[in-house]
C-alpha cells in the first residue's frame, strides 16, 4: 500500500496497473492469516465489480476467468484454501 492509501483504493489502484482495468470494490469477503515455513502472510480479500476494461496481462504472465466448478482444476497457494472453501459454499457474491 501507498501512504495513505486504503486496503480498497490500493486494490483498485493494484487492479489497473497489473490488468488495466477499473473495478468498483465492494465490502471485505474473506480475511486470512496463514503461516508459511519462511514467513506469515495477512490476506485480506475484497468483493469486486468490474467497472471498465478486459484484463490484460499488463504485469503478469497470464490472465484466465474461471467459474466456481473449476477452480478445483487450479493450482493455488496454500493461504487461499480458506477463501476457496467460502467461495465453494456462498451462492450469491454480489
Amino acid at each position: 500500500r501507498e501512504a495513505g492509501e486504503s486496503f480498497e483504493q490500493c486494490l483498485a489502484r493494484e487492479l489497473h496497473e497489473e490488468l488495466g482495468v477499473k473495478v468498483s470494490v465492494g465490502g471485505l469477503f474473506e480475511e486470512v492469516t496463514h503461516a508459511y515455513p519462511e514467513k506469515t502472510v495477512h490476506l485480506k480479500f475484497f468483493l469486486c465489480r468490474l467497472a471498465d476494461g478486459e484484463p490484460q496481462p499488463l504485469g503478469c504472465a497470464a490472465v484466465k476467468w474461471i467459474g466456481r466448478a473449476e477452480l478445483s482444476q487450479h493450482e493455488f497457494p496454500a493461504a487461499d484454501q480458506q477463501l476457496l472453501e467460502r467461495l465453494g459454499r456462498e451462492t450469491e457474491l454480489w
